[in-house]
């Protein structure tokens, strides 16, 4: 591995360069519109850098370029009244993959969690990116067969207005 790639916290002034690498990983997952430079750096700045922020982001440099991020939260509870760390995204960009650079951020994300006293590290990935799954296995990580990934998105997070929740499909019954 390049020994200039370094592992940092991303501060605000990244914004735009990192708003520009989720270009790249937007065309990685087959997007055919990219949303305006503007708007989506107003984006990662409102996400990383409000009060409180939505995510957290660590990035990866080689020198002076953006190569990579790891997007995550915090998640809770998780054992006991512990908290997890979930990590959301991990990207680098094509150039410098196989190179170590995923490897220093699970290292870095490990350390994170370990600091913020988070008793466990999760994170998916899609069933249909071989290279991630082969990252992971790789790494000596195995996917966990207990667990079951559902989302919910688009006009699927609003309820209709005249929905009883009780009467929704799963819904545990009420007495």
């Amino acid at each position: 591995m390049n020994a200039a790639v370094t592992i940092s916290p991303a501060q605000p002034e990244h914004a735009e360069a990192l708003a520009s690498l989720l270009d790249e990983l937007d065309r990685f997952y087959g997007a055919t519109e990219i949303e305006p430079t503007g708007q989506r750096i107003r984006r990662v700045r409102e996400a990383l850098f409000s009060d409180p922020p939505a995510a957290y982001a660590l990035l990866a440099w080689d020198k002076e370029r953006l190569i990579g991020f790891a997007s995550y939260s915090y998640l809770w509870p998780a054992a006991g009244s512990t908290r997890s760390l979930y990590l959301k995204e991990l990207y680098v960009s094509e150039d410098h993959r196989s190179a170590g650079v995923g490897r220093l951020f699970m290292d870095e994300l490990c350390r994170v969690a370990v600091e913020h006293d988070c008793s466990r590290v999760e994170w998916t990935t899609d069933d249909d990116n071989p290279g991630a799954k082969q990252f992971y296995q790789a790494l000596g990580y195995a996917p966990d067969p207990s667990k079951i990934f559902y989302r919910l998105a688009g006009d699927h997070l609003l309820p209709p207005a005249s929905a009883d929740a009780s009467r929704l499909p799963g819904a545990p019954a009420t007495t």
